[in-house]
C-alpha cells in the first residue's frame, strides 16, 4: 500500500489535508504523481511545478513543500506538503 498526505497551510496552521492511498502494481514515480495530480484535483489547485529544490528536498526526506513559485497562478495559502507515509514492500 502507498499512501502520501497532503496538507494546505497558512500563518502556519494547517487548513486542508487529504491522504491518497494507491494500492496498483506501478511504479513509486507514477504513483506519487498520480496522487499529486488526485490532491490539485480535490482542492482546486494547478498542478505545481517541480522546482530542483523541491525535487531534491524530497529525495531526501520523502517530503517536499510547494510555495508560491512553484505555482503558476495566484495561491491563497503560504504552501502545499505532500509527504510519502507509507511505501509497498519490495
Amino acid at each position: 500500500m502507498f499512501r502520501l498526505w497532503a496538507k494546505i497551510f497558512k500563518d502556519n496552521r494547517m487548513q486542508q489535508d487529504i491522504c491518497i492511498t494507491n494500492s496498483e502494481a506501478d511504479t513509486r514515480t507514477h504513483k506519487i504523481f498520480k496522487a499529486l495530480d488526485e490532491v490539485c484535483y480535490t482542492f482546486d489547485l494547478g498542478k505545481p511545478i517541480w522546482l530542483d529544490k523541491t525535487v531534491q528536498e524530497f529525495k531526501r526526506h520523502d517530503k517536499a513543500r510547494f510555495y508560491q513559485d512553484n505555482f503558476i497562478e495566484q495561491i491563497d495559502f503560504d504552501y502545499l506538503e505532500i509527504q510519502i507515509i507509507e511505501e509497498d514492500d519490495m
